[in-house]
């Protein structure tokens, strides 16, 4: 499978998420620069983490008038796999890939530390190597994941398993307790309608490898090759 990283001014996790797919995933890799209009050949896409266009007016909001983004917006509407992590998320709201919208995170603080995820739904591209309600580790840094929608889009996430991720206690507990940035509904990855859009604030690139201290960020990129193998097959 071919993947490609996008690559905005900003970005710090690119290379990060690069080494994931090609050196522990064993897959095609190849890094695609924000102004480029043209994306061909590619079976997935990542928008990495990092602070695009230095965060200015706010998360996410330069990169989505990127060269690139018609291009990555076209390609998701054509079925196209594509994962938004951390500040990629950020891009895929603003560019209208994903509902709703990234506010300051409740303590107003930079967060950055591992945090527990349960597994809500493990039928989609990116989570079918985890099992149903699976309590995952994977580590956040942000200062903007404060996820909000109107509460329509709220229901029509929840009714329709399109939240993936959920903070959680270690014991898949779900609580303000275990919310480290005020998230509505607790929600730490949601997808678009038809399944093929993911953006999650944790970041599984970074624990991808037990060098790093963890693997459970193995199972999304993991899960996005098996479909990718199933649906080509």
């Amino acid at each position: 499978m071919r993947f490609g990283v996008v690559v905005f001014p900003g970005s710090n996790c690119d290379a990060d998420c690069y080494h994931a797919v090609k050196d522990v995933q064993g897959q095609d890799c190849e890094y695609i620069w924000h102004q480029q209009s043209k994306i061909t050949g590619f079976d997935a896409l990542v928008l990495p983490g990092g602070f695009s266009y230095g965060d200015y007016l706010r998360t996410g909001a330069i990169a989505r008038f990127s060269p690139v983004m018609p291009a990555v917006v076209d390609f998701a509407r054509q079925g196209g796999l594509v994962i938004g992590i951390c500040n990629g998320f950020q891009i895929l709201l603003e560019a209208g890939l994903l509902p709703g919208a990234m506010l300051r995170n409740k303590s107003l603080k930079f967060i950055c530390k591992p945090v527990n995820l349960k597994v809500l739904n493990n039928d989609t591209p990116f989570t079918n190597q985890f099992n149903q309600d699976e309590v995952i580790e994977i580590p956040i840094a942000h200062g903007e994941g404060n996820y909000y929608c109107d509460p329509a889009t709220l229901g029509e996430l929840k009714d329709n398993g399109r939240i993936l991720f959920s903070y959680c206690g270690p014991e898949g507990q779900i609580g303000d307790d275990h919310n480290p940035n005020g998230s509505l509904n607790h929600i730490a990855g949601i997808t678009n309608k038809e399944g093929n859009v993911l953006g999650m604030m944790p970041h599984p690139e970074r624990c991808s490898e037990s060098v790093l201290g963890g693997t459970n960020g193995y199972g999304i990129f993991a899960s996005m090759i098996n479909w990718l193998k199933e649906a080509r097959a």
